[in-house]
């Protein structure tokens, strides 16, 4: 006995961890009646569940004790890569929604609102399923976010950072060839065929674009909130809707470069909200929100619309008769 003893505890930990798969997938398939091994294989992965955290700490502790002075600067890099990276796979994950879109749209000729139902109506699943349930707590105490609603001026400066960044990538991107492609694609598509643009190509392309900053903005609100919830992006679309026509409606008279007509959707949204907060303070019941937004929309739509078709037509009429 102390010789199988010796012989095993000389064999290096990951041969043993190979060997007991081994057999335990023999005895699954050759000995199914033996259901009493099972119970053996439920104490090990409940004690190693036990003392992994411990095990963690330990070695994390014991690396931190023979670390050198600049361990510091090497953790605050980890942090900063890690934070990057979950950023990352939410563009990249935005990207695909976007990418599935459009190839429903371009490919097998679904119209473009019903192909973004059906990928919405996916990504539900698809969010339930990596979730594993429909509300995540995402607590500043708990983790390493980048902004939070604990420190309201460190997540306003970030948000500004981020907003300029972004601002200077779409307009170098919207400034190339490709992106201006883009651009001429959304403004005229019969007219971009004609001048040889592979449309379908760009819609695609435009598709991924807007999912991957809208992933993005998805995972900076859920680290702001402190929680991601199955149903926060309800109403989204009005929220952008909103942003874009009242941006737009207040810088146009002021410029017409495109860097500032980007700018003019941030500042969209935080009209929008202003208004909203006004509502809210007003003491407007609550729950005719969803309706007063809609209706605050609807004028922004609407006014330019109005001036131009009734009150254009008017002065030029009065004109006319002078």
């Amino acid at each position: 006995m102390k010789k199988v003893l010796g012989f095993y505890t000389k064999v290096p930990l990951i041969l043993r961890i190979a060997i007991g798969l081994v057999i335990g997938i023999l005895l699954g398939l050759f000995v199914k009646e033996a259901t009493f091994v099972a119970v053996f294989g439920d104490i090990f992965v409940g004690a190693l569940k036990a003392i992994a955290p411990i095990l963690v700490f330990v070695l994390v502790v014991a690396s931190l004790a023979s670390a050198g002075k600049g361990i510091g600067g090497r953790f605050k890099t980890v942090i900063v890569l890690y934070m990057l990276s979950t950023f990352l796979a939410a563009v990249v994950a935005g990207l695909l929604a976007g990418l599935l879109t459009g190839l429903m749209h371009t490919v097998l000729g679904i119209p473009a609102i019903l192909s973004g139902i059906l990928t919405q109506l996916i990504l539900w699943s698809a969010n339930l399923k990596i979730m594993g349930k429909a509300n995540i707590s995402l607590s500043a105490r708990s983790y390493k976010v980048l902004l939070t609603q604990m420190n309201i001026n460190s997540s306003i400066a970030v948000l500004a950072v981020i907003g300029i960044i972004l601002i200077a990538l779409l307009y170098w991107f919207f400034g190339t060839e490709l992106g201006c492609a883009v651009r001429a694609t959304g403004c005229n598509l019969n007219m971009s065929r004609a001048q040889g643009i592979n449309t379908n190509i760009n819609i695609v392309l435009g598709l991924m674009l807007s999912n991957g900053i809208v992933a993005l903005s998805g995972a900076l609100l859920a680290q702001y909130q402190g929680f991601a919830d199955i149903n926060m992006g309800k109403g989204a679309i009005v929220i952008g809707l909103a942003a874009v026509i009242i941006g737009e409606a207040v810088f146009s008279k002021i410029a017409r470069n495109f860097a500032v007509r980007l700018f003019a959707v941030i500042v969209g949204g935080i009209i929008y909200y202003i208004v909203y907060q006004v509502i809210i303070f007003l003491g407007i019941d609550t729950d005719l929100l969803k309706m007063l937004s809609a209706l605050v929309v609807a004028v922004f739509l609407g006014v330019p619309y109005v001036k131009k078709h009734y009150f254009a037509s008017a002065v030029k009429g009065g004109k006319n008769n002078a």
